[in-house]
């Protein structure tokens, strides 16, 4: 390895040889499970680096990558004794020492956050851990099993996937070889058996497939490279049980790459190749012309050859060969002497930086944290259209909401409709590759709980959960001090909510406004807080107020209650997030000291409020029968004439009373608040069925 790299001058051999040194030494009298000397796998990593063609200054640290970790050096000596790269790779490698952490989980989190932000600044410190992982993986059958078991998951899970979204194939085959030979060592070994017992065969096969090709391609004068390519045995695997077919009917087996000099080249092998056999339709994908998000390139298609079996057929340049084995690797260029900048490393490095960001933002829990980490990495990717042309990548199965995120956090937040290859369409539709998709957006519109149920891409999660944990918190905060500024008023006492408020710390809040938000959500009563600044007073419970709107307390006025578990006359509080009134499907949650509060069935907060599922109640009006019921609808629309017209026609066949319509034009959007009376919910939604087939409408809603 040494004398690989003598090329690159006397001086770079030297310090490789000083980096070899130090890391045998500090790692002297080590051995590893294997009975090996440790300081072997620091020389196994900066091997398969050394195989990537990775930089002098990757190799030096992957010799001394384990010596902060496991000897009694520092980092600072690593920077004294060789340099701040070296220094900087070693630290990013380098798993989180110090801290004790609560479980196993949280260590893990811990760990890979350290890690991604190292990679956010190196994108070598993910290189290195990729070595570091497949030689321990390589190594595995020395561990206990349930350590080999737990280590191959996380390969499986994390590091696989990290690698293919990075397009470093090479490494992503072998890693997924080996958590399958430890995973189900049966099957591998099956798999392997049934392949080598078809090589022949199957050579024999490709080699009759290939003979005619090379004979056309003669006449073309191109030069090419036709190889039989091996599929990977977890591949075979997983097509195995997706299938639920035997090895012999994978017929993926037989697979060509054919490499060439030229992208033009690739396009005439094509034309060729379909020339002499018939294409399969729907298995034809032009990588070349749109690559992946990894930065694969290739033309992929497939074919009837002899004997009616099919052949895939991959065609690429020799450059676009090394990218899909190697990936960021083979793009790397902070080699000596070199152009430091590279578009696909800027390109990965940027998404790196935003996946941290992200999971810096939004994951508190170790488990989320794994979680939205996986969701980033386990995906197939299509290609979208904005209107102007520009294009877009998103997973597989994303929705309208995921583009308007894509394209700019603030056209997610405000994402009210979507335009479909022009037709309007629900936000929980599924996008196609090759779909155009224009998002409508309104200044007063803001995300949905319930669109976490349908969306796919990380950075539209995240967002819609920050939306909403902010949203809720000045929700509380807004809450908790109007409930503090009534009620105190109604206490025979002399505190102030001026008192209370200033003594946020005393009661455990270091701001004011987590004092408010404890009570907005219940945390706190204002009867307790009082209590603890004036032990000896007697305080009386606060009555319940009705601050509703008008229209509320008007609906409200045709139940006689609400019946707490059949009991009448209990103490109720109807939440403002959901605005119940009579007719809707509503649940009860026991608060401190505010009664019972009120929320329909279908309210946004259910799912927070069902973790405490000890506070639910069941609920139910206290109305009489045939009593009709009135409903505020929130009607959006593109700007039209006669749209009034069109609203109360679709109406009018329902016989329905429209109580009020209150309707504002705003640029090229209608709002419309009407108030109707229907006589049972499912009057309504036959009513907000009918009302969706009003043309150019984009949404009706309760409001």
């Amino acid at each position: 390895m040494v004398e690989s790299y003598h090329g690159n001058g006397q001086y770079t051999a030297d310090k490789l040889w000083e980096a070899y040194q130090f890391g045998k030494e500090s790692h002297e009298g080590q051995l590893r499970k294997s009975g090996d000397p440790y300081f072997d796998h620091c020389v196994e990593v900066a091997k398969i680096l050394a195989d990537l063609h990775m930089d002098i200054t990757t190799i030096m640290a992957s010799l001394l990558h384990d010596v902060v970790e496991d000897t009694g050096v520092s980092v600072e000596d690593v920077r004294e004794k060789f340099d701040d790269d070296v220094a900087t790779l070693v630290d990013g490698v380098t798993k989180l020492g110090d801290i004790k952490f609560k479980s196993r989980q949280e260590k893990q989190a811990g760990n890979f956050r350290k890690m991604l932000l190292s990679v956010a600044e190196d994108i070598r410190v993910i290189i290195i851990k990729f070595a570091d992982r497949l030689h321990n993986m390589r190594t595995l059958e020395y561990l206990p099993p349930i350590k080999q078991r737990r280590i191959a998951i996380e390969t499986r899970d994390v590091y696989a996937p990290l690698a293919h979204r990075l397009g470093i194939a090479k490494v992503k085959w072998e890693m997924e070889d080996l958590v399958l030979k430890t995973l189900d060592r049966d099957a591998y070994y099956k798999i392997q058996k049934g392949i080598a017992e078809k090589r022949k065969e199957r050579e024999k096969y490709i080699e009759r497939f290939a003979e005619p090709i090379r004979e056309q391609l003669k006449q073309y004068s191109i030069n090419t490279k036709i190889i039989g390519r091996p599929k990977h045995f977890y591949s075979i695997y997983g097509k195995m049980k997706r299938r639920n077919k035997p090895l012999d009917e994978i017929y993926d087996l037989l697979a060509i790459r054919i490499v060439v000099d030229r992208v033009e080249e690739c396009y005439t092998v094509l034309g060729i190749i379909h020339q002499l056999f018939t294409p399969v339709q729907d298995r034809f994908k032009d990588f070349i012309a749109t690559p992946k998000i990894n930065g694969y390139q290739s033309i992929h298609t497939t074919v009837i050859g002899p004997d009616g079996k099919m052949v895939e057929i991959q065609i690429r340049t020799h450059e676009m060969n090394k990218t899909a084995e190697e990936g960021v690797a083979a793009h790397w260029r902070y080699k000596e002497g070199e152009d430091d900048s590279d578009e696909e490393v800027d390109k990965q490095v940027k998404w790196l930086r935003d996946l941290v960001d992200i999971l810096q933002n939004d994951s508190d829990s170790p488990k989320e944290f794994m979680n939205t980490l996986k969701i980033d990495l386990f995906k197939d990717e299509i290609f979208i259209f904005t209107p102007k042309g520009d294009l877009i990548q998103l997973p597989k199965g994303s929705t309208p909401v995921d583009f308007a995120f894509e394209v700019h956090t603030e056209v997610g937040l405000h994402c009210i409709g979507a335009k479909l290859n022009g037709k309007i369409v629900p936000l929980n539709s599924e996008i196609k590759s090759g779909d155009t998709v224009e998002i409508i957006t309104s200044d007063t519109q803001s995300p949905s709980y319930s669109w976490l149920k349908f969306v796919k891409t990380t950075k539209a999660i995240s967002a819609i959960k920050r939306w909403i944990r902010r949203n809720q918190f000045e929700e509380s905060v807004k809450l908790g001090k109007e409930i503090l500024e009534k009620e105190i008023q109604r206490l025979d006492t002399e505190v102030t909510f001026k008192d209370v408020r200033d003594s946020h710390e005393k009661f455990g809040y270091d701001k004011e406004d987590k004092l408010f938000a404890a009570v907005g959500n219940g945390e706190a009563t204002v009867k307790d807080l009082v209590q603890e600044l004036t032990p000896e007073q007697e305080v009386k419970e606060a009555e319940e107020t009705d601050g509703k709107e008008k229209f509320f307390s008007l609906a409200r006025k045709k139940a006689k209650g609400v019946k707490v578990q059949g009991i009448s006359n209990m103490m109720i509080k109807f939440s403002n997030c959901c605005s119940p009134i009579p007719g809707d499907p509503i649940i009860g949650f026991v608060t401190r000291g505010r009664g019972v509060s009120i929320h329909r069935s279908d309210c946004k907060n259910i799912p927070a409020l069902l973790k405490d599922e000890d506070r639910k109640i069941e609920v139910d009006w206290d109305v009489a029968k045939d009593q009709d019921f009135m409903v505020r609808l929130k009607l959006l629309a593109e700007e039209q004439k006669g749209f009034l017209r069109n609203v109360t026609e679709a109406l009018s066949e329902f016989e329905t009373n429209i109580i009020s319509v209150d309707l504002k034009v705003e640029g090229a959007l209608i709002t419309c608040i009407m108030v109707v009376e229907v006589e049972h919910l499912r009057q309504l939604n036959r009513v907000m069925n009918k009302l969706r087939s009003v043309e150019n409408l984009i949404s009706v809603e309760r409001d």
